[in-house]
């Protein structure tokens, strides 16, 4: 089975797995933590190289207070619970997003993972916390305007390749594969760049529900795509 060596995620429908089951929606979070664990843990054994989560949007800071307060508690336990899991096998963390909008107990055990996983070799998992993809364009297209007034930099010389390097995803590839549970049909300002040429995977599975098999399912399908970048299907197949 092909495997895509990055796959981006978001993860929707905590809420809704809750509330059909007439229970608080913090019980859903909790539940999608437990796919986090599951999925990350099966894009390793599978061979992937990078996976992104879309944990935490900008516009999630405007969820009640309450359901605010508990994803963070669940963020905090998860980067404790599964530290040992992270350095043993090699997974490398970090994150994009605006993290300093996090709470201090977040963002201290997220620098202190971040550190001490900082060398290792295996697959790069990237937590998209408070994180918004126009505002990250904007951070890079501002970032290369001020070099620009400074002199170090000429407009010409700005093309793809460089901008890319202002986005907080540089340095890692592209995603080959943007997987969106719950069946919603649209990107959510996650990744806006960086998913110009992914293939799309929506799936009406809740994220609570989501796990080994249904990754499988999503990884089926995208070995049978033809991913053609701008080329005709013939091209590809007489070769260069």
């Amino acid at each position: 089975m092909p495997v895509p060596a990055h796959v981006a995620i978001i993860m929707d429908g905590n809420g809704r797995w809750a509330e059909s089951r007439d229970w608080p929606r913090v019980r859903g979070h909790e539940e999608g933590a437990e796919s986090v664990r599951v999925v990350t843990r099966a894009c390793r054994e599978m061979g992937c190289r990078a996976l992104t989560l879309y944990s935490f949007s900008t516009e999630n800071w405007k969820r009640p207070e309450e359901e605010v307060g508990a994803l963070m508690g669940l963020l905090a336990r998860y980067l404790v619970q599964e530290r040992r899991e992270i350095m043993e096998n090699g997974v490398r963390l970090q994150t994009i997003g605006q993290t300093d909008r996090l709470p201090l107990t977040v963002r201290a055990a997220l620098k202190e993972l971040i550190h001490a996983s900082r060398n290792n070799t295996g697959m790069v998992l990237t937590l998209a916390l408070s994180y918004g993809s126009r505002q990250e364009i904007v951070d890079a297209a501002k970032a290369l305007a001020k070099k620009a007034a400074a002199g170090r930099l000429r407009p010409e010389q700005i093309d793809e390749k460089l901008f890319a390097s202002e986005l907080q995803t540089a340095g890692l590839p592209d995603p080959d594969l943007l997987i969106r549970t719950s069946g919603e049909l649209r990107i959510s300002n996650f990744l806006l760049w960086q998913l110009a040429y992914a293939e799309l995977y929506v799936t009406d599975v809740l994220w609570p529900d989501f796990r080994r098999p249904q990754l499988e399912a999503a990884f089926e399908a995208f070995g049978k795509r033809e991913r053609r970048f701008g080329a005709t299907g013939a091209q590809l197949r007489s070769g260069p």
